[in-house]
């Protein structure tokens, strides 16, 4: 099975990032794949998936070169470069290396990804980063970028989530199903999937994780073996706006923006997360909590250093009452 190998330092400074980039190739390989792995995905699809097959059937390049660069069992690694994980880099800065990969590079990798040569003669041209960096650019300004703010607010969420679980339960309740066959297995060992790779030896490197809204999935590396990257799903779907719509009914009985924190609470979470799902500000949050905890709608607890708020059973009837025709 694949397998690294983390030693106690590089899992002590490990982190989690968010990747605009990461989130795009993510998105780009739901488009591919042109099936909802959702149903929160089905709406997007549904506006995205016609102009995306517009654009590949006019370029026969990138229509081919896509599936062949992430379609395998391992992605062309021009393709899917490993986050730097410092600041908030914007997509365009991600976006350089896959348009700056050599002509050479970019053919080598892409017969890792097809699993041997000789190239498609299609494929076997110069210009093939370009024409990726393109498609991605696409991607981006097309499906990711009017939505960012609301994936980019489920991504956080996600961290702070993954970050209580850690302080809670250690890396293995942090780590364990971040993607299917990923799994921490206790002594520095994580599971990265099930195929028979060599294991990994990881000391004295940056380890990234690195959640996206759209259902997939990967690891990177640079080419100096420095950085490291897990790419995962995280738990607040593209579905999460539906799961969490408010009835209007409801809406009118305690306000829309009171009766969205309510609404979220059906799982417990942290002021943070409330902050990062909604787009309230953490003042507002704070007030809808207290008038919530006040009416006896909902409680929290202590975990570890975070406190978390859930509905009591008075809120769950609220919100079943709410919903009923």
């Amino acid at each position: 099975m694949g397998l690294w190998r983390i030693d106690t330092d590089t899992l002590a400074g490990s982190r989690f990032v968010v990747s605009p980039l990461a989130e795009t190739i993510a998105a780009l390989r739901a488009l591919e794949r042109g099936r909802p792995s959702h149903p929160g995905e089905r709406a997007w699809l549904g506006a995205h998936l016609p102009a995306y097959r517009a654009r590949q059937a006019a370029d026969p390049v990138a229509a081919r070169l896509v599936p062949a660069g992430l379609g395998g069992h391992w992605n062309a690694d021009f393709l899917t470069p490993t986050p730097r994980g410092e600041g908030t880099p914007g997509f365009a800065e991600e976006l350089a290396p896959v348009r700056a990969t050599t002509p050479g590079r970019a053919r080598a990798d892409l017969l890792v990804s097809l699993g041997g040569g000789p190239l498609p003669p299609l494929l076997d041209r110069d210009d093939l980063a370009q024409r990726a960096a393109d498609v991605l650019e696409w991607v981006w300004h097309r499906t990711v970028l009017p939505d960012w703010p609301r994936r980019r607010r489920i991504i956080e969420a996600d961290i702070v989530a993954r970050t209580g679980q850690l302080s809670q339960g250690g890396w293995a309740a942090a780590l364990s199903g971040l993607r299917p066959g990923t799994r921490w297995l206790g002594d520095g060992r994580l599971r990265i999937n099930a195929h028979d790779y060599p294991t990994k030896q990881l000391s004295g490197v940056r380890l990234l994780f690195v959640p996206v809204t759209q259902h997939a999935g990967w690891v990177s590396w640079d080419d100096d073996a420095e950085r490291y990257a897990v790419v995962y799903p995280c738990s607040g779907t593209l579905a999460d706006p539906d799961r969490a719509r408010v009835p209007d009914s409801l809406a009118r009985l305690l306000g829309p923006a009171r009766a969205m924190v309510l609404v979220l609470l059906a799982t417990p979470k942290s002021t943070t997360q409330l902050v990062a799902l909604t787009g309230q500000g953490l003042g507002s949050v704070g007030r809808h909590l207290r008038i919530l905890l006040d009416s006896g709608l909902t409680a929290r607890r202590r975990v570890g250093r975070s406190v978390l708020y859930f509905r009591t059973e008075t809120g769950d009837a609220l919100v079943s009452a709410r919903r009923a025709p």
